[in-house]
């Protein structure tokens, strides 16, 4: 019943938008102008390349701390975060995290808190959680860990106290469920065969995608005041039906774009209209993201989502610019991940500022 009362709103809306007049868009030209944030890059490198293609576009940055094994270590991580926003703070933000090493001992709950405190402490304006948590993570009996485990309620409790959100990267995208060729982007095609480890549809004797989506969702009702980012559309990338009713069932949440356009794209070509209504409806509650790493060169590294090409500003500089076609104007582009043109959807001015820019702001609480 709630799926199609969801379907009905986004009709209903869809025929709204059909009637009436077109508002005012932004063009290509209009880019580099407006001002933008990316709320979901990572920043791995002590550099300042990726704030001279930030500011040369317009853009600022939140970059997120994560305990993933193909990036630096977390103190390394932390060591970059804090310097590049002593640099330029008006424009590089941070999210900070905690490590889930010792998970279930008496001593864990009191580091975590040390290890976001000390974040805070550096101008922190979240924490994330990653998908270690329900894919890997294991407490010390040994035990599978799940976002939804209430050992994690102090740290939770002290984060929503400190008034912070939490970003968190639960599952990965249903494609990882499904074999390579039912797979419905090239771009998940070449990372989970790359990353055999995160791959659960060889994996079947891991938790299954419900799991952990259901997971997800009973910690986000169990924490109904807390700043919840569900990072990478909150895994529910396929199907902008199923995340508007995610939306509308925890008023609490917010969502990120971050390594999924390509998936919404798929959508779009085959329902522009739905797509375009979806975006309009829940407009205060999308934030603009691209998932964008700059890492340390490594000639061993693996895939990465989106692709790392080695010329890093030309691809944050192409990344953006693409997204910026497809949301903000009518104009159709290429899009490799899917072998298919992508027509934009031509959002009002009024959205787009929201989703790239004054959404972001206000829920990670940003001033200046």
């Amino acid at each position: 019943m709630r799926r199609w009362a969801t379907f009905l709103t986004l009709a209903s809306t869809v025929a709204l938008t059909a009637a009436a007049p077109a508002a005012p868009v932004y063009s290509e030209a209009d880019f580099a102008r407006v001002p933008k944030l990316d709320a979901h890059v990572h920043a791995n490198r002590d550099a300042r390349d990726f704030l001279r293609v930030a500011r040369k576009d317009g853009f600022e940055l939140l970059s997120i701390n994560v305990d993933y094994p193909d990036f630096p270590p977390l103190a390394t991580q932390a060591t970059i975060a804090y310097k590049m926003h002593a640099a330029d703070p008006k424009r590089f933000h941070f999210a900070t995290t905690f490590s889930m090493d010792g998970f279930g001992g008496k001593d864990w709950t009191a580091q975590a808190t040390r290890a976001v405190d000390a974040g805070f402490a550096h101008g922190a304006v979240a924490v994330k959680v990653w998908k270690n948590i329900g894919m890997i993570a294991k407490d010390t009996a040994g035990k599978r860990v799940f976002l939804d485990d209430p050992r994690f309620d102090p740290i939770m409790a002290h984060i929503q106290a400190r008034g912070v959100p939490l970003i968190a990267h639960q599952g990965e995208p249903k494609n990882c469920w499904l074999p390579l060729d039912q797979m419905t982007t090239d771009n998940d095609r070449t990372y989970f065969s790359e990353h055999p480890e995160y791959y659960m549809y060889k994996h079947p004797e891991e938790p299954r995608y419900e799991q952990l989506m259901a997971a997800r969702d009973r910690f986000v009702a169990r924490h109904p005041k807390l700043a919840f980012d569900g990072a990478h559309m909150a895994s529910l990338e396929w199907s902008v039906d199923e995340l508007a009713s995610f939306l509308d069932r925890y008023p609490n949440a917010v969502v990120d774009l971050a390594a999924r356009m390509s998936q919404v794209q798929v959508q779009s070509n085959a329902n522009h209209a739905k797509v375009r209504a979806f975006f309009l409806k829940y407009q205060d509650r999308l934030m603009y993201g691209t998932d964008l790493t700059d890492s340390p060169p490594d000639p061993k590294a693996r895939a990465q989502n989106p692709p790392a090409t080695g010329n890093f500003a030309k691809e944050a500089d192409d990344n953006w610019r693409s997204d910026w076609r497809y949301l903000a104007t009518s104009l159709s582009q290429p899009i490799a991940a899917i072998k298919a043109d992508a027509p934009g959807l031509a959002l009002p001015r009024s959205v787009i500022d929201k989703i790239y820019y004054s959404n972001a702001r206000r829920f990670f609480h940003l001033k200046g």
